[in-house]
């Protein structure tokens, strides 16, 4: 496989853009729910199931079955009459999650978009964003923060 300068891969070929947005997407999902489950967390100490769909804007029954995902991808735990917890792989991936949405809302605010559009546009940018690209955005606002 060739890399361009920069030391990138190739774009790649149709399917595979397909294939990797539907990835993403599935990945967004746990991504959104273990950052919720981190803020749960962080406000009260624990992240119920009532309070995590009532967050996300979705029913008890669509809650669960996520989180059981998160649970199956060694993402979170429950407790009995308790709530979810993450392990530490999910803390580490809800911290990943913030970190990024707040370069991409950086960037945003930075070439003129509204702070509260900046926000909206960022839940859905900041899943599809490459490692390559946000590594991009991460030096302009370097630079520009250096000016």
């Amino acid at each position: 496989m060739t890399k361009d300068a920069e030391g990138a891969a190739p774009p790649p070929i149709q399917p595979e853009r397909f294939q990797q947005a539907r990835a993403a997407q599935a990945m967004a999902i746990l991504e959104d729910y273990a950052e919720m489950i981190s803020d749960l967390i962080e406000e009260m100490g624990e992240a119920r199931i009532t309070d995590i769909a009532s967050r996300m804007g979705v029913t008890h029954p669509t809650a669960t079955k996520a989180v059981a995902r998160l649970k199956r991808e060694g993402l979170a735990v429950s407790r009995p009459y308790r709530g979810v917890f993450l392990t530490d792989e999910g803390a580490e991936l809800a911290d990943r999650v913030r970190a990024r949405h707040r370069t991409v809302v950086d960037l945003l605010v930075a070439v003129g978009v509204p702070p509260e559009t900046a926000e909206m546009d960022a839940e859905g940018l900041e899943h599809h964003v490459s490692e390559v690209t946000l590594k991009a955005f991460e030096r302009y606002l370097d630079a520009a923060a250096a000016k």
